[in-house]
């Protein structure tokens, strides 16, 4: 998945591998090989693309050890990775993080009923950033810039964010949308 999380940033930054190449004196060669997923970059390699890119090295590095699914490349899931932005979030405290949510980067609280009774509201959820999701796992998003804990749906046409509670309508994703998924949810502090 970092690679072709490097290969989106390197485009979208208009960036040929021969600039990127010369910018960080990483070999062309290998630089095809970390987009094509075939290698992984070392973190000083990845620190140096990171800067060359002007991004920040840590959502980046948090892709590392993910790979893509056929379904992840199906619904373009590096086009709703967030590389440049991290969560705001205000510190209530520290809690404890069972050996069973090894891969959580953080826990959040959450704030309402609409996920019930699978996260009760003021648990804390296991956030493990950056990570691929398949269908129906729940996750926190960003939508239109607003926080969000949804199940994700994928369908057909577009994909959809669910709340548990059945009074509560889907969010269809469009193209047009601000959406990046934040990262998947691993469990609560009371499961």
């Amino acid at each position: 998945m970092i690679g072709d999380l490097i290969a989106k940033i390197r485009k979208e930054k208009k960036m040929t591998k021969t600039q990127l190449s010369e910018m960080t004196n990483i070999n062309i060669g290998h630089l095809t090989h970390i987009e094509k997923g075939e290698r992984s970059p070392s973190y000083k390699a990845l620190k140096s693309i990171c800067k060359a890119l002007d991004v920040p090295y840590q959502p980046i590095l948090y892709t590392l050890d993910k790979t893509l699914e056929d379904s992840h490349k199906e619904y373009k899931i590096v086009n709703h990775i967030s590389y440049s932005n991290v969560p705001a979030v205000d510190i209530e405290n520290f809690i404890p993080c069972p050996s069973s949510m090894g891969s959580a980067s953080i826990a959040i609280k959450v704030k309402d009923d609409s996920m019930e009774p699978k996260l009760k509201k003021d648990s804390y959820a296991y956030i493990a950033l950056n990570t691929p999701l398949e269908n129906k796992d729940l996750a926190l998003f960003s939508y239109n810039n607003s926080l969000l804990i949804r199940r994700f749906i994928i369908r057909k046409d577009d994909i959809a964010l669910r709340a548990e509670k059945k009074e509560i309508a889907d969010i269809c994703v469009t193209k047009d949308d601000d959406f990046y998924i934040i990262g998947k949810i691993l469990g609560t502090n009371i499961d």
